[in-house]
């Protein structure tokens, strides 16, 4: 029987069979201004000519999966025939949902993966439970990590001990991607440009230009110096959707010695901004979240644990998620983790080569794993039980 993985971000959509390679596909529909009244769905992003003030409709809001009519769009659309020509009867599926996640919400999936797709068995999961599972795979001597999932809509650091969730120490911090996004969108239009209505380009800028900051307040003296001191600025060019597709970043010698561009080039001078946006991430106050940030929070969850445990929890900390990306990500969260810890326990972060796929391939993993039969449900049980045995067996 096939085993179809699916970590349903709020964002994008990890999926792929067990034996197959991961697409990674937006989680979402659109509307483009061009063409209002067509709506594209998931990877028919790449039809739409001018993406320009594209308009998201997503099936997520804070995090948690409301809207199913674009769901079920978006899933009719990945097991349809031009995606993945999903065989119901044959097919197994390993589902991911956020940590917590309320039980209508977790009925209305049951119902949907097994009375209308009629799957033939399924398994729901937290990502980070996958993320967990792919590093213990990795690493067979080791009892305890803790999974920094950093996604779309808010970071979660979650405690795993042989494999379970520790749920007494799982934390939430109500910042994600899509915070950062808006945040850079909103600097942007009061400094230089309007673009609150291009949250598709300037999730890309966001992606190709931020990066944390090891000394924040270094950078910032360095971001007040003026030519060729300043390396911290950068000059991105907006794309116009004609002869420009995608924006870039200029090289820096042209930037610092040309001076000159292109008639009709769109240009973006980013500074500052380009670390004081995933500074939210470690300091959420600045922006008025009273919230911990990453490095606190990740010692608050390990303090949480019994003490004997402690040493190997700062010893396997496992980063996933989109915002992981970022670069200097790892070294801030080492950083400042070391300096939280006590000084006679290592610490060890860990990011992995691909850590936006990490917990699909964890998923992976699973649907090979000898005991992968037991932990799942299947049509049968549902239609004999109801919730009631999806209850029982997914809160693992």
């Amino acid at each position: 029987m096939a085993t179809l993985v699916l970590d349903n971000g709020a964002y994008t959509a990890k999926i792929g069979y067990s034996h197959e390679n991961v697409s990674v596909i937006p989680n979402c529909q659109f509307r483009s201004k061009t063409s209002r009244l067509k709506t594209f769905t998931a990877n028919q992003l790449d039809e739409i000519k001018d993406p320009s003030g594209l308009f998201f409709i997503l099936p997520f809001q804070k995090g948690y999966l409301v809207n199913w009519d674009v769901q079920r769009k978006v899933w009719d659309h990945l097991f349809g025939k031009e995606m993945f020509k999903v065989e119901f009867a044959d097919t197994s599926i390993v589902i991911t949902e956020p940590y917590f996640n309320f039980t209508s919400i977790q009925e209305s999936m049951n119902e949907i993966l097994f009375e209308e797709y009629q799957f033939q068995s399924a398994l729901r999961t937290n990502a980070g439970s996958l993320s967990a599972h792919r590093y213990f795979q990795m690493n067979p001597s080791e009892l305890c990590c803790v999974v920094v999932d950093s996604g779309y809509s808010f970071t979660h650091i979650a405690p795993y001990c042989r494999g379970r969730k520790m749920k007494e120490g799982i934390c939430r911090i109500n910042v994600g991607g899509k915070l950062l996004t808006n945040h850079l969108k909103e600097i942007i239009s009061y400094r230089q440009l309007h673009v609150m209505d291009e949250t598709h380009v300037i999730n890309q800028v966001k992606e190709d230009v931020c990066y944390v900051a090891k000394d924040f307040y270094q950078d910032m003296k360095t971001a007040q110096l003026k030519g060729d001191d300043n390396t911290v600025m950068r000059d991105y060019v907006l794309p116009d959707f004609s002869s420009i597709k995608k924006g870039f970043c200029k090289p820096r010698e042209e930037m610092l010695y040309t001076g000159k561009y292109k008639t009709g080039e769109q240009i973006l001078r980013l500074v500052n901004e380009r670390f004081a946006v995933p500074e939210m991430l470690f300091h959420p106050s600045d922006i008025g979240i009273q919230e911990m940030g990453l490095p606190e929070a990740i010692a608050h969850s390990i303090s949480s644990m019994p003490e004997e445990m402690q040493p190997h929890f700062y010893k396997n900390i496992v980063l996933a998620g989109g915002n992981s990306l970022f670069p200097g990500f790892r070294e801030r969260i080492y950083q400042e983790v070391r300096a939280l810890a006590p000084a006679e326990l290592p610490v060890s972060v860990l990011l992995p080569p691909n850590p936006l796929c990490f917990s699909w391939e964890g998923g992976k993993l699973l649907a090979e794993n000898p005991d992968y039969d037991d932990m799942v449900v299947t049509r049968e049980e549902y239609e004999e039980n109801g919730h009631f045995i999806c209850e029982e067996k997914f809160d693992i």
